[in-house]
């Protein structure tokens, strides 16, 4: 799998720069009942989470680590990071997203949908949000009745790595 490396021009996939009617396939995540999308270059894999061990000292959106086949993997909450409500009861799965050698995985309310989009449905991040309150969102995806934000795997992982 090739991953993403260049940073993404605001409301335009790193995989479709220059290519007007070119698709992308997603994997579209559910979280407080928002959707958001994360490109499928960079998803491993989805699992039904048994159990998270809470780990001290870590940032407040690392919920703990869990074993899958016997690799530790930090379990992120990206409801805390993106503002999205906690209300309701606990997410059931996680989504493994990488980037390179890091990945983290994020816990997710169902399982995912993997599905191909146009170029088109990407729209620029309405102004404030970019680089504000939600960093890691680079685009709008517009998906038939709905919106969802972009999530750029590398500045999270990179927020994963640092804690801030």
């Amino acid at each position: 799998m090739e991953n993403i490396s260049a940073p993404v021009p605001q409301g335009q996939p790193a995989e479709s720069r220059g290519r007007a009617g070119t698709s992308t396939r997603v994997c579209l995540l559910t979280l407080g009942g928002d959707v958001y999308a994360v490109d499928l270059r960079n998803v491993r894999e989805v699992f039904e989470v048994d159990a998270i061990t809470p780990v001290p000292g870590m940032p407040p959106a690392l919920v703990g680590v869990t074993n899958v086949r016997g690799a530790v993997i930090p379990v992120m909450d990206l409801r805390l990071v993106l503002g999205v409500s906690t209300a309701g009861p606990a997410p059931q799965y996680a989504v493994i997203i990488k980037h390179g050698n890091h990945q983290v995985g994020v816990l997710v309310e169902r399982v995912p949908e993997i599905r191909t989009v146009q170029t088109e449905q990407f729209l620029p991040t309405p102004s404030g949000v970019a680089g504000g309150a939600k960093p890691f969102l680079t685009a709008v995806l517009r998906l038939d009745d709905r919106m969802g934000g972009v999530v750029e795997v590398p500045t999270l992982l990179a927020y994963v790595e640092t804690g801030n």
